[in-house]
Formats: structure tokens, sequence, C-alpha cells
């Protein structure tokens, strides 16, 4: 028996070490250590030899088993590490390799223009609110002095969802809602909306379908046109410099009454004509006016109120100031463009 012990401790020996998968190790432990391994059926055979033998023979197979046991776990071992390397190894990262540059974006330049012009307002004591851009026609026409059938809607003709709901044509929509919200004449009522503006237009280089809008209104007693003229230039200094001059020509606007087109110093060429300006040195940048009574009764309020209001076009603003050529670089998300303005955040 000792030799067949020997026998099939070299073989097994021999085996375990020319094992080249781990499940080639389960399998062989299974054949030699195992309840039915070839190791248990030579034990079996030992109650035919002699006493003397059968205790050589026990206290060798036990050392044999010992053996091939911690041979088999030596084996999985570095079979399973050859694993693990063979892995990192094929994922492995070349730390030399460049790296890949993000782009880190900027607040886009309308975006800008609105915080600008936000944080001007809110420092006179303007709330800032931002309004549906779906709205109703009674409150973004009938209540501001647009009656059904008024030939100025045409020059806001917009986008209808159904007969009486719209895409908001100006942010003036807000001014007909909180003046109707009003509780008393007294009441002293500051505000600008901001937001998307949708008219049907030419898309050119100055006009789009959709655009930015900024609408403010104040309403107190005792309110006038130097009370409006005062805001505007204070406005104007603040957006393009101290040496900013306003002008003001007479113009039409059904919620306002008085009406005005506001200009301001080119600029571009400080006021001494040139091609952007066609000559005149003056760029107009908005509307204003006195609120007109008409508007305050069409919103159920007492036609003896004062107050003035304002809208402004995000997109000029932001063109005059950052001297951008075409209203349509601001909605291609060309990054190149964009990224000129991360100075400017």
């Amino acid at each position: 028996m000792e030799k067949e012990l020997e026998l099939l401790f070299t073989q097994a020996t021999k085996k375990i070490n020319a094992a080249t998968t781990i499940s080639e190790i389960t399998t062989l432990q299974l054949e030699y250590l195992g309840k039915k391994s070839t190791l248990n059926d030579l034990l079996k055979k030992m109650k035919d030899i002699s006493h003397a033998e059968r205790l050589t023979v026990g206290k060798w197979a036990n050392e044999v088993k010992v053996i091939l046991m911690e041979l088999c776990q030596t084996k999985r071992s570095e079979l399973e590490t050859a694993k693990i390397m063979a892995l990192l190894e094929q994922e492995k990262i070349d730390l030399t390799l460049p790296g890949y540059n993000l782009v880190l974006a900027t607040k886009h330049p309308l975006n800008q223009v609105i915080a600008e012009i936000s944080q001007l307002f809110q420092e006179l004591g303007y709330d800032i609110v931002f309004g549906t851009e779906v709205e109703d026609d009674e409150y973004n026409f009938q209540r501001l002095n647009l009656p059904i059938g008024h030939p100025a809607r045409d020059m806001q003709d917009t986008f209808y969802l159904t007969k009486n709901i719209l895409l908001r044509t100006h942010c003036t929509n807000m001014t007909a809602r909180a003046i109707s919200e009003m509780k008393s004449k007294d009441e002293i009522v500051a505000m600008i909306s901001t937001g998307n503006t949708y008219r049907r237009d030419d898309d050119d280089a100055t006009h789009s379908h959709q655009f930015m809008q900024v609408d403010g209104f104040l309403i107190a007693p005792q309110i006038s046109f130097a009370n409006l003229k005062w805001t505007i230039q204070y406005f104007c200094q603040r957006m393009f410099g101290n040496d900013t001059k306003i002008r003001l020509r007479p113009s039409f606007f059904p919620f306002t009454e008085p009406s005005v087109e506001v200009d301001v110093t080119c600029v571009n060429c400080q006021g001494t004509g040139c091609s952007i300006c066609k000559q005149t040195g003056w760029i107009e940048i908005m509307g204003a006016g006195l609120i007109n009574p008409l508007v305050y009764e069409a919103c159920g309020q007492a036609s003896d109120l004062t107050g003035f209001a304002f809208g402004i076009g995000i997109e000029r603003i932001a063109m005059l100031k950052y001297g951008i050529d075409d209203i349509r670089r601001f909605y291609t998300n060309d990054v190149r463009f964009l990224a000129q303005f991360k100075k400017f955040d």
C-alpha cells in the first residue's frame, strides 16, 4: 500500500502543479481528496494489512492528505491572482495620455443682461416677477386698451393656441394682472416682469418670432412724466455708461398716454454718427409713457391713478452692450460665440 500511496501522491502533485484553471483545481481536489476520492478508496484497504503496517500507512496517508490540500489551496490562490492581474492589465489606464478638456459653460448673454437689469430695478425697490408665456386674450390685449378689432393689434400679430388663448406678445400682460389685483388707489406697486414673448415677425438680423423682454411699471400717487424720465435716464446710464444721453420722441402705444420712443447716444460712435446708428448718433432702445387711464378702467380701477410703464427688448440691449450684429446669434448655441461672454459673467 505504501507504493500505491506514493504513486497516488506523485500523480496528484504533478496534475495539481500542471493545472491552468480554477475549475481544474476543483476537479482534482474532488478526485484525490473528496469523499469518493482515490485516496479514500485506498484507505479502505487498510483493514486487510497488519497492525504495524496500518500505523505507518495511516500516518503517511494523513501527511499526503495535508500536503495535497495545501498544494491545492496554493495553486488556487496563484490562479486567482493571475486572473485578477490579467483583468487589471486589460483594463489598465495609461495615465500619460492627455485628459479631456471640459468646456465650462457661462451664463448666456441674454440672461446676463436680464440679471443686470433685475439687480438695477431691485435696488430701486421694484419687485421681479416671471409671468406665464401662455396668456388669455383679455390680459394680453383687452385690459391694455387693445379691444378686439383694434388696428394696433396688427403690429403684435402672434400665435393663437385657441380662439382666446395665445402666446403673449409682451410682458405687459403682467402689468394688466397686477393692476387688476390692486386693492386700493393709494397702493404703491413697482414691478418688472421678464421672459419670452412671441410675435409673427420676419426672421432677419434684427427681428425674430421669439424674443425676450423686460416690462416695468410704477403706480403711486402723483407720478409724473418727470419720474419716468429720471428712471429711464438712470437705467441707460447704468447700462451704457455715465456719459449716455437719452432722447424722447413722441409715439403711440395703446396702454400709455402720452407715449414716447426712447433713444440713447450710439454706443459705437458716442453720438458722432456711424453706420450702426445710420449717421444719426442715436439708437432706439425702448418704448415708455404714462399709463393710459383707459387701462386702469379696463382693469377695474379708478381712472385717476397715476403711473408710468416701459418695455425693453433684451436682445436689443445685449446687441448694443456687446456689439453683436445679428440677433440670431443668441439662439444658435455656438460655443465660440457664447465663450466670448465669460468675462462678463
